[in-house]
C-alpha cells in the first residue's frame, strides 16, 4: 500500500510539474497558446518571434526555476535532518542572507573595476558565504541546547547580513544598483541557457551525492548512537550534510537571489504526500516538490500584476508561511 501510494504520488507530481512547464512557456506579455508551444518545443516554427521569445527568454527562466527551486527544497530537508528541527532552512537559518551578502560584495567590487562577474565567481562566493554563516550558527549550536534559540540566532544572523548587504547597495554606483535590484529581492529573470548548463552540473552534481547518501541520512535520522551503531561516521555525515546544503543554497542565491521558505515549507508538504520519512524516497520527491512550487509561483509572478512583475520571493512568501505556521501549531 506504502508502494502504491508513492509511485502514484510521483506520478502526479510528474504530471503537474509538465503541465505547469507548458503553462508557464505560455503566459506572459505576449500570449502563445499551447498548441504553438508543442510545435516550437519540436523544433517547429523556427525564427519566428514567439520562437524566439520562449527559447532565449522563457525556456531558460522555468529551466532555472525547476533546478533551483528544486535545490532549494533538498537544502531544506538536508537542514531539518541536520538540525533534527522541522522549521530550519537555508532562509531561516541566515544561510541564504550570508551568501547574499557575499554575492554582492563580489558583484559590487568587480563591477566597479568595470568587470562582469561570471556565474563561477558568483558560486564561489555564495558559497564561502553560505558556509561562513553555517559556521557561526554551528558556533551558536555549541553554547545553545534549545532549538527554538538556535533558530531565533540564525533569524538574527540573517539580519546582520541583509543589513550589510543593503548598506553595500545603497553606497554603490548607480549602475551597480540596478544590476544588483531584480537580484536581491529574488527573480529568474535574465537567466541565459549557459548558466542554466553550470546550474544544472552543481545541483545535480550535489543531489546525486545526498542520494547516495541516503541510508547515512536515514539511520542519522534515528539518532546519533543508532547511527553509530550501525557503522555510520557521524562526524564525516554531519560535514558532507552541511557542504551539501550550503552548495545547494548559494547556487540558488548566486542565480536567483534569495527566495524565502520553499526550503522550510515543501519537505513538509511532501513528507504529508508520500506519508513517508525515508531519504531515499524524500531526497527525489523533495527536489520534485520545490520545482513544482517555484515554477508555480514564478508563473504567478509574471502574471499577478502584468505587466509589472514582483518577486519571487514575495510569492512563496505569501503562499508558503501559512504552511510553516500551521505545521508548528501542529507540532507545537
Amino acid at each position: 500500500m506504502e508502494k502504491r501510494r508513492i509511485i502514484l504520488t510521483f506520478l502526479i507530481m510528474t504530471l503537474l510539474l509538465a503541465l505547469l512547464f507548458v503553462w508557464n512557456l505560455s503566459i506572459g506579455s505576449v500570449r502563445i497558446s499551447f498548441r504553438e508551444v508543442s510545435s516550437i518545443l519540436i523544433g517547429a516554427g523556427q525564427g519566428s518571434v514567439n520562437e524566439k521569445i520562449i527559447m532565449n527568454i522563457r525556456l531558460p527562466r522555468i529551466l532555472a526555476a525547476m533546478i533551483l527551486g528544486g535545490a532549494l527544497a533538498l537544502s531544506g530537508f538536508l537542514l531539518q535532518t541536520f538540525f533534527q528541527n522541522p522549521i530550519a532552512g537555508p532562509y531561516v537559518l541566515g544561510i541564504s542572507s550570508g551568501a547574499k551578502l557575499f554575492v554582492a560584495m563580489t558583484m559590487i567590487f568587480l563591477l566597479n573595476k568595470s568587470i562582469v562577474p561570471g556565474s563561477g565567481a558568483l558560486v564561489v562566493s555564495a558559497f564561502l558565504g553560505s558556509l561562513l554563516t553555517m559556521g557561526i550558527v554551528l558556533l551558536f549550536s555549541l553554547r545553545v541546547h534549545k532549538m527554538s534559540v538556535l533558530i531565533v540566532c540564525g533569524i538574527l544572523i540573517g539580519y546582520i547580513c541583509s543589513a550589510v548587504t543593503d548598506f553595500f547597495i545603497t553606497f554603490a554606483n548607480d549602475s551597480n544598483i540596478v544590476n544588483l535590484h531584480n537580484w536581491s529581492v529574488g527573480s529568474f529573470s535574465g537567466i541565459n541557457m549557459g548558466e542554466v548548463k553550470l546550474m544544472s552540473l552543481v545541483v545535480f552534481a550535489s543531489a546525486a551525492a545526498a542520494f547516495i547518501l541516503s541510508k547515512p541520512i536515514g539511520a542519522f535520522q534515528l539518532g546519533e548512537n543508532y547511527a553509530r551503531n550501525m557503522g555510520v561516521n557521524v562526524k564525516l555525515l554531519r560535514v558532507l550534510l552541511i557542504l551539501i546544503s550550503s552548495l545547494l543554497s548559494a547556487c540558488v542565491t548566486a542565480f536567483a537571489g534569495p527566495v524565502s521558505f520553499v526550503g522550510i515549507a515543501v519537505p513538509h508538504l511532501v513528507k504529508s504526500a508520500v506519508y513517508t520519512a525515508k531519504p531515499l524516497v524524500l531526497i527525489p520527491a523533495c527536489f520534485l516538490g520545490g520545482a513544482i512550487v517555484t515554477v508555480f509561483c514564478d508563473g504567478l509572478a509574471r502574471i499577478l500584476f502584468s505587466p509589472t512583475e514582483v518577486s519571487v520571493s514575495s510569492v512563496t512568501a505569501v503562499l508558503l508561511v501559512p504552511v510553516v505556521i500551521y505545521m508548528m501549531l501542529r507540532r507545537h
